[in-house]
């Protein structure tokens, strides 16, 4: 008999060969198996589409569906061509977070409702979709895509870890998602499964079959008696009997031949979960979660206090001008005040006029110091806004807040979001412009070198790829042109650069035939520049009307605006200065590219997670590329970019997908660098239709790993305690360690971690939610590392929810009482009525009800019914050419029902109807109801589309030749069974 040491050793042994030598093959998402990404993808665009259709035609409009459903094909269809971004984005998002449930809960089984846990992986779901509620109706659409994700993961895992498919089920199991369904018949004790050797098909035992009675396969070390296995390369449970798996996660599973059906009911089922929060949100904040418009949301924060009573009128008036301009464009305002000793509250809204309203409200107080809180307002800014939003700062002072700066920066980074500063002169030059005011020298400090006070303000710019800009007050409002150019939908970077100290250098960048509105920004102060055009005309600081274009100068900010006609080609840029400068190319185009640096992952759950915080120095790196633009866009050359030096580290390309890449380097620059895309377009004009690009935010790599995660519920007066490592691939080091939130709620951490070379550290954060918080409060925990010396920083960024414990879990319920409907002859002469009972018993009331289908008029009335519940009494009437009526009702618990009629039906008198994925009612019935629709455009994509490849799988695929790393783990798992049994 081995001995447990032994055998510890042996599976330490095993999983170390896994890492280390599997993932030199891996080709991550190349499976001809469907996976938990393409299964998601697909359910989101299939949702996406039917709400586009249901809006279009309460509008009036007609809604054609794509052939093929891709982001760009739907968007267009959709009327937003501008979101195809955003919408990717938002999908990646889901996708990302879906994928990094198999990173951190491998081993957990209710996750994957692996073991019969079939009650714990209900409560996840239960509690993450209240969670993504509450997340969403606070508009922090990021962290409900994140949470919607991880639900996403466990609920598509039911359909290929349990037997509800060999039940002969084609349709979701609905109770799995309804906050009160109850999941019934299941194995209990008794034994479930036969031995197996190759062939599984028929392993689970016929008196579970014929009974439908409901089980899972048990995964890891050991099962009990009798149970199924998961099955599969790593699941050692599988060798001890009855022997084999049932999984379905591939087609080469135990149960690989229904792995399409499995795949299919899963994307029906993630569609129900869909529907759900469709319900719950209404279709525009349905279509706001999933990324359309996001790219068009204007921030400000303003320094308020009474240093700026001079300039704070300005302020107004320069805000009030752009929310005219953007009117049509701009999809929601956030605005963030901060004086001194207050900052906040963030006040969002999407409409313009109530925007103005709150700017006019500002009032210039306190502050008697000269500087201000203005870290502090960024840090709410940041953690309230989307990634990558444009956020303005306005200020004249620098920042009494400065030891925010780390978090701040960690923001800044970890959102992608770009800051630029207005700064009107600081205190100390401000201080000399009220004399000189007095003396009628106003004009003469309009370029004036950078004020030493700014430098903070500069540092965090630079990092953000935005802009510290000087100027006046009589100056400002000819600088604040770039917040109208930072609004345009569609704009992306062409190139841009970072020489501090200054030196004399020539840029040199790609323009393709796709750009629109060329516009170059040059930050610095005593420097000279020429820009040189792909025909040779050539253009120089000095000429504000020359031959290729505008040039603007205010303060420390030059503006460039391109207006020849033939841009195509080789630009080039030649600044001479001692003094520190920036340069950044922007222009409109729907060419663009979106990425995120990722681990990869094999084992058991083989796939990929998106590394947060820094990247770790000295090693290689894989990067997750997508390609936006069509399929006639292709990139050539992907390069880590240094920001000081242009040196560049190029990485290997390999596609997964249409639009899909993952890019591997071998090492990562020393110092900031940024993302450059070098491609191609085969339907470009040009004749070689090369376009370049680059990502905004700086990056940075650090010898120091931290860690975090914690997925336990948080209710209001209770603790959360969030265990975090710190691995230090450097020398000996003392870290200090930081804890911040964006409430202020009580933290507690160590101010201090002794890492040594090679090891890591562990600790925890204690933070408290007062017992008052309410329900669906987000909090960002920034948790950051950094040497004594501090000439190393990384930092872990945590989205977390304070959600009170659920008490109402029934969902409204809709008695249809009477329809009276005589549509024969010419549909648009006569009409049809329906008069409806809704109520949600002692629930938390009904808070609202809308028409989702149907053109006709809605009238409601609550009464006090029988025992004192209110009943929501609906009368509804429509002509008879639109057939087909949809109420939604949602209650103070976020619970949603939906009462469905079609005069279209056999039924047009008095009848009891309530069709919900939440309901109560027969849940065969329902769910049958509900997947017909489902397959009926699943099929049509199906048979339109060419099979995708572009997600990850629970495993490798199937390989013709298998790689070395399978013979070496082989080579380990037969070790294993020969010692072990």
């Amino acid at each position: 008999m081995m001995t447990q040491i032994s055998l510890h050793t042996v599976i330490i042994l095993f999983f170390i060969l896994q890492s280390k030598v599997g993932t030199l093959s891996f080709k991550l998402m190349l499976t001809r198996s469907i996976t938990h990404q393409e299964i998601t993808q697909k359910a989101i665009l299939q949702t996406t589409a039917e709400v586009c259709k249901t809006q279009a035609l309460q509008q009036g409009r007609d809604f054609v569906q794509p052939k093929v459903l891709t982001v760009e094909s739907l968007t267009e269809a959709c009327s937003s061509p501008t979101s195809a971004k955003g919408f990717q984005q938002a999908i990646d998002t889901v996708c990302d977070s879906n994928a990094g449930i198999d990173k951190h809960h491998m081993s957990d089984a209710e996750y994957h409702f692996d073991d019969e846990s079939f009650e714990k992986g209900q409560n996840l779901i239960k509690y993450g979709v209240t969670a993504v509620k509450n997340a969403a109706n606070e508009k922090n659409y990021e962290m409900a895509r994140e949470r919607l994700g991880e639900i996403m993961h466990t609920i598509q895992d039911f359909y290929s870890h349990s037997n509800w498919i060999e039940l002969g089920n084609l349709f979701p199991y609905s109770n799995l998602t309804r906050p009160d369904g109850k999941i019934d018949n299941t194995a209990g004790a008794r034994p479930t499964c036969r031995n197996c050797d190759d062939d599984c098909s028929g392993n689970i035992l016929k008196d579970i079959i014929d009974e439908k009675k409901l089980t899972s396969g048990y995964f890891g070390l050991k099962k009990k008696p009798g149970k199924c296995s998961h099955g599969g390369f790593l699941d050692f449970s599988s060798l001890s009997e009855p022997r084999g798996g049932i999984n379905k996660d591939t087609h080469s599973s135990s149960h690989g031949d229904l792995h399409e059906d499995a795949a299919r009911v899963a994307i029906a089922a993630t569609r129900e979960l869909l529907e759900d929060i469709r319900g719950f949100l209404g279709d525009s904040d349905f279509l706001r979660l999933m990324g359309f418009s996001q790219s068009s949301v204007l921030c400000f924060a303003i320094d308020t206090t009474g240093s700026m009573g001079d300039d704070i009128d300005e302020v107004q008036r320069v805000t009030f001008d752009i929310t005219d301009r953007m009117r049509d464009t701009v999809s929601e305002y956030i605005l963030v005040p901060f004086n001194d000793p207050d900052f906040g509250p963030l006040i969002r809204t999407t409409d313009p006029d109530e925007f103005k309203l709150q700017i006019n409200a500002l009032q210039p107080h306190d502050g008697g110091d000269a500087p201000e809180l203005c870290l502090s307002g960024l840090r709410l800014a940041l953690t309230g806004s989307p990634p990558q939003t444009k956020i303005f700062v306005f200020t004249d002072a620098d920042a009494k807040d400065k030891e925010l700066k780390s978090t701040v920066l960690a923001l800044i980074e970890s959102t992608k979001s770009v800051v630029n500063f207005m700064l009107t002169n600081g205190f100390a030059a401000r201080r000399r412009r009220s004399v000189d005011l007095n003396q009628g020298q106003y004009q003469n400090y309009s370029t004036r070198i950078s004020n030493p006070l700014n430098q903070v303000y500069e540092d965090l710019a630079l990092a953000s790829g935005g802009q510290a800009i000087e100027v006046t007050k009589a100056t400002l409002p000819h600088a604040t042109r770039i917040i109208v150019d930072a609004s345009t939908s569609s704009l992306v970077t062409v190139f841009q650069a970072v020489r501090n100290p200054g030196k004399e250098e020539s840029f040199s960048f790609i323009v393709d035939d796709s750009l629109q509105n060329m516009t170059i920004y040059i930050t610095g102060t005593s420097l000279v520049f020429t820009i040189t055009s792909p025909s040779g005309d050539s253009q120089t600081n000095e000429e504000l009307n020359g031959t290729l274009g505008l040039v603007e100068h205010v303060g420390n900010f030059y503006t460039v605006r391109l207006s020849i006609l033939d841009q195509v080609g080789l630009w080039n840029i030649n600044i001479a200065s001692l003094q520190p400068y920036t340069i950044k190319v922007l222009g409109q185009s729907d060419i663009d590219f979106l990425f995120n640096f990722v681990e990869l992952s094999e084992g058991a759950h083989s796939g990929y997670s998106v590394l947060s915080g820094r990247l770790p120095e000295n090693r290689n790196v894989t990067l997750l590329l997508t390609i936006m633009g069509g399929d006639t866009v292709s990139p050539t050359e992907v390069a880590l970019v240094k920001s000081s030096d242009s040196q560049s580290i190029n990485g290997t390309l390999e596609k997964l997908a249409d639009g899909k890449f993952l890019v591997t380097m071998n090492s990562v620059p020393a110092g900031e660098f940024v993302v450059r895309v070098i491609g191609e377009r085969s339907s470009s004009r040009a004749s070689n239709g090369r376009f370049q690009r680059q990502s905004i935010t700086q990056q940075r790599a650090s010898s120091l790993v931290i860690t975090a995660w914690t997925d336990e519920v948080w209710e209001p007066g209770k603790t959360l305690s969030i265990p975090f490592t710190v691995v230090n691939n450097s020398s000996d080091v003392l870290l200090n360690i930081n804890a911040r939130n964006d409430r202020g709620f009580a933290t507690v951490f160590p101010s201090s971690l002794y890492v040594g070379s090679g090891n890591g550290g562990n600790s925890a954060v204690n933070i408290t939610a007062p017992p008052n918080t309410p329900s669906g409060t987000q909090v960002t925990l920034t948790i950051e590392a950094e040497t004594s010396g501090k000439s190393d920083f990384n930092y872990a960024v945590l989205k977390l929810t304070v959600v009170s414990p659920i008490t109402d879990f029934t969902s409204p319920v809709c008695e249809i009482v009477s329809v009276n409907a005589n549509c024969s002859g010419n549909c648009s002469l006569s009409s049809w009525e329906l008069s409806a009972n809704l109520t949600d018993g002692n629930g938390t009331g009904i808070m609202s009800l809308v028409l989702r289908q149907g053109l006709g008029s809605l009238n409601t009335t609550t009464v006090i019914g029988g025992e004192g519940v209110n009943v929501t009494l609906a009368s509804y009437s429509a002509s008879c050419c639109s057939e087909v009526m949809e109420l939604v009702a949602v209650d103070g618990a976020g619970n949603v029902g939906t009462c469905l009629k079609s005069i279209t039906s056999a039924v047009t008198t008095t009848s009891n109807s309530f069709m919900s994925t939440t309901s109560t009612t027969n849940s065969q019935t329902t769910a049958t109801a509900t997947t017909t629709a489902t397959t009926t455009v699943t099929t049509k994509i199906t048979m339109t589309s060419t099979p995708s490849t572009n997600a990850t799988s629970d495993s490798d695929g199937c390989p013709s030749d298998p790689p070395s790393s399978f013979w070496l783990s082989l080579g380990a798992f037969l070790l294993v069974h020969v010692l072990c049994f």
